[in-house]
């Protein structure tokens, strides 16, 4: 067995260096679904994150408990809601989105928005209240203290981000139940690790493991240095 592990993991790293299309197409995919999921989630979640730490009304404490257990919300949950609503029998049918890569970032921005809003809002929250009042007292508007305020919060900002990228492109249910696992259309790193994995075929699935990994340090490793430009 161990044979077949180091032959299969050798041959990985040739598909890998050697620029293998099925494997880098994969590849490509993943990145490409993920990045717009956090576009959207960026455009959206931050700007509501600063909302809600310069305003309090009722229920905000109730919106923020939501909020942070929906960052626990399994895959398969999100994957199962999404498929009602976009099959063909759905409100957004016509749209005909189900087994599509938009079908795969609208599931990955559903999952990773509480992320952002949360880790965006404690990243807000931690910041002196006095940089948003100073920029107001010499004459700034609402709009130039928030764009002063995120400046400040710039490093934990894209801290989030990458926490929120690793949390999107490593999800695997709802970019099998929503993707459908089409070859060379809809299969993502994920996806097409299982379905290997299910035929025996450990090479391909191997490969994108190691690529995958390396993303997930990259990440993190970006994620350690932003935090630490953010806290200095």
């Amino acid at each position: 067995m161990f044979d077949i592990f180091k032959d299969s993991l050798y041959s990985a790293f040739i598909m890998i260096f050697s620029g293998d299309p099925e494997l880098w197409g994969i590849v490509l995919l993943s990145l490409r679904c993920t990045f717009q999921a956090c576009l959207l989630a960026a455009l959206i979640g931050i700007p509501f994150a600063l909302f809600m730490i310069n305003r309090d009304f009722p229920g905000k404490r109730l919106l923020l408990t939501v909020f942070n257990s929906l960052m626990a919300l399994p895959t398969v949950v999100v994957g199962l809601f999404l498929y009602v609503f976009i099959s063909r029998r759905g409100i957004f049918g016509p749209l005909d989105l189900l087994y599509s890569p938009a079908a795969i970032s609208i599931g990955q921005f559903i999952l990773i928005l509480p992320l952002v809003v949360m880790f965006a809002y404690s990243a807000l929250h931690r910041l002196d209240r006095r940089y948003r009042e100073a920029a107001l007292t010499l004459g700034a508007s609402a709009g130039q203290a928030a764009l002063a305020v995120m400046r400040e919060a710039r490093f934990a900002m894209v801290a989030t981000l990458c926490a929120a990228y690793g949390r999107g492109i490593a999800e695997v249910g709802v970019s099998m139940m929503l993707g459908g696992n089409i070859k060379g259309f809809t299969r993502t790193m994920t996806t097409a690790m299982a379905l290997e994995y299910d035929k025996g075929e450990f090479t391909l699935a191997l490969g994108l493991g190691v690529v995958l990994l390396l993303l997930s340090f990259l990440l993190n490793a970006g994620i350690g240095f932003f935090q630490g430009r953010a806290e200095a």
